[in-house]
């Protein structure tokens, strides 16, 4: 029997391949997230190793295990997703990479005494890290984003926290990388933000690698949220389902005389949507010119070339409704 505790679980996501996790400052391969990993996405292989402390060491040892593991995926939190974002050749997530360590006044004050959060594997509880260890993390960071180019753009994805107290390299990232993707979350990497926030960017990748198609579904923004613009009862369930599927996309009208609706749409789905809406909504007044397979609209869309679900109608009044209608298909 699954424990009602433990993560969901994604089987066949990753199925066969490898991903190489790399831990944060005071971690170790004994993080919480590695077993995070292990158990939502039980048919990949996740490989950790503890990370040695001095930059150059770390580097070192990482562009090696890369070589030696091949991983189809590199995903790297804060000071890991700093050394991942120098790893060339490979997808990879960074997650609250932290490109500025030694450099801002909150970060050079880890001086002092440090004690391991998760234990390692040569048995170090605790440690000093001293000034001159600090300039070592400065002086990494210079080599920074040596090697970018549009493959490297495409194979890179940010995943920044817009809670996080820790680390502020969003804008740093943009600079560099065009796929920027802000999360409802803080620093470390929790089990809520892998499942809600993480799994859909390695579902993104895993259908690349794969070059899997999905069947499209677009969601009109108008059937998202209730009268007073509060998302509507059962969306949210929807919604984590369909993506699970579905290519869905968040179809919004464009309109002409007030352009600043847009960014109050946008932010509407920013908000309550998230990540996994990141580079999947479509400004159009021309929804029955959209190519796929299903759209739920608030209006009957008979042009449509797929499949018109009239949200609101007597056969699809809720979510709920839609809910079933779509297990029923995914089941026949």
């Amino acid at each position: 029997m699954n424990n009602p505790l433990s993560p969901k679980q994604y089987p066949g996501l990753m199925a066969g391949k490898k991903i190489m996790y790399i831990h944060g400052f005071m971690s170790s391969a004994q993080s919480g997230t590695v077993d995070i990993l292990r158990r939502m996405l039980p048919d990949a292989t996740i490989v950790a190793e503890d990370i040695p402390l001095h930059p150059a060491e770390a580097m070192a040892m990482l562009r090696d295990m890369a070589q030696r593991e091949q991983p189809d995926l590199i995903i790297g939190t804060s000071m890991g997703g700093m050394y991942a974002e120098m790893l060339y050749g490979y997808d990879r997530i960074l997650v609250n990479p932290a490109f500025e360590m030694g450099k801002s006044p909150s970060q050079s004050s880890m001086t002092g005494k440090q004690v391991y959060q998760n234990p390692r594997k040569d048995g170090e509880m605790e440690v000093v890290v001293t000034k001159a260890l600090v300039k070592e993390y400065a002086d990494i960071t210079t080599h920074c984003f040596a090697a970018v180019t549009p493959d490297e753009q495409r194979r890179v994805f940010g995943l920044f926290g817009d809670c996080d107290p820790v680390v502020h390299t969003f804008d740093l990232f943009c600079s560099h990388y065009p796929q920027a993707i802000p999360f409802h979350g803080e620093h470390r990497l929790i089990e809520r933000v892998v499942q809600h926030y993480l799994i859909p960017v390695i579902r993104w990748i895993d259908d690349r690698q794969e070059q899997r198609e999905r069947p499209i579904v677009y969601l009109h923004t108008d059937t998202l949220a209730d009268r007073y613009g509060h998302p509507a009862s059962s969306m949210h369930k929807a919604y984590e389902l369909l993506i699970e599927r579905y290519n869905v996309y968040l179809v919004s009208p464009a309109p002409s005389n007030h352009p600043e609706a847009i960014t109050a749409t946008g932010a509407w789905i920013t908000e309550h949507l998230s990540a996994p809406s990141w580079g999947h909504v479509v400004y159009t007044n021309q929804p029955h010119l959209l190519y796929g397979d299903f759209l739920v609209s608030p209006e009957p869309c008979p042009d449509f070339m797929g499949t018109t679900l009239h949200y609101g109608s007597d056969k699809f009044k809720t979510w709920e409704d839609l809910i079933e209608y779509f297990s029923l298909i995914n089941n026949s």
